[in-house]
């Protein structure tokens, strides 16, 4: 919303009046009936931001797919998918939503940045950090704790933010932090390790990346879309030690090959969609 203001868009807030072009709604979570009471009056364009699929992410099935799948049928002139992962699991489920157009997204520049980080000069410890709100076992608690009980330490230090059901005994945890704290944490630290799977659109990543934080990850869901050439795929735990290595011999020129689209142009992109430009 700051990002469209800055480009000179007029906003309105859970609202449609006379004047609105356009609509975006996001995924389920807002007052249906309310939205589809104003469309009804008002001449806009309706685009429905979408993530998930829900099922595949949180893994169960409470019907919220299918919900919202509704909601795109009857109000959507557009939909928003934030990784070319998720429309093709959607499309393989069975989802067609309305007119798809695949667009990331993008960090708060102003936040997550990096200005001031820390440079590993290769005579310390490799520093490594992971983070997650989230405590769903699909964020990647077994290989934390995998990573907790088998990584070298006397190589390594590992710290983790957010949440997690397993008990870290070498990895130092920190509970949940606003942005500003992460984003100061990201910038101390050299490697992320993303663990979490069927991941459409990791705003963790996103983040680690922005700080200049290149990225170990599990290789699922839309993490390879985020990384691209700066990190290096696992698929299971114990693959994670050689990546680390690697990352080692190259850091900087793995770290150099950081490359995210920018909030300016992400937000053009959403403009287009709308037809607002």
């Amino acid at each position: 919303m700051n990002e469209l203001a800055k480009q000179g868009v007029g906003l309105e807030h859970n609202r449609i009046s006379r004047k609105s072009r356009a609509c975006l709604f996001n995924s389920f979570n807002f007052d249906f009936k309310r939205l589809k009471k104003q469309r009804k009056h008002a001449d806009c364009l309706c685009v429905h931001r979408v993530d998930g699929p829900i099922a595949v992410y949180r893994g169960f099935d409470d019907g919220t797919d299918d919900r919202i799948a509704g909601i795109n049928e009857e109000l959507a002139d557009a939909t928003v998918f934030q990784s070319h992962y998720s429309l093709a699991k959607h499309r393989e489920l069975g989802y067609a939503l309305a007119n798809p157009a695949v667009i990331p997204n993008a960090a708060d520049p102003a936040v997550f940045n990096s200005g001031g980080r820390t440079h590993w000069d290769g005579h310390r410890r490799l520093r490594l950090i992971s983070a997650s709100w989230s405590d769903n076992p699909n964020k990647g608690a077994a290989i934390y704790k995998w990573l907790d009980e088998h990584l070298d330490f006397n190589r390594y230090e590992y710290t983790f933010v957010g949440r997690i059901q397993e008990s870290l005994k070498n990895i130092r945890h920190i509970q949940p932090v606003d942005s500003e704290t992460l984003a100061n944490e990201l910038r101390q630290h050299d490697v992320f390790i993303a663990a979490s799977r069927h991941d459409p659109c990791s705003n963790s990543v996103i983040e680690a990346l922005s700080c200049g934080v290149p990225v170990v990850y599990l290789n699922s869901g839309g993490h390879p879309e985020l990384v691209q050439e700066a990190g290096l795929p696992f698929h299971e735990a114990d693959e994670i030690p050689g990546c680390l290595e690697t990352i080692c011999q190259e850091y900087d020129r793995i770290r150099s090959t950081i490359k995210l689209t920018t909030i300016e142009d992400i937000a053009k992109q959403y403009l287009r969609v709308m037809k607002l430009i």
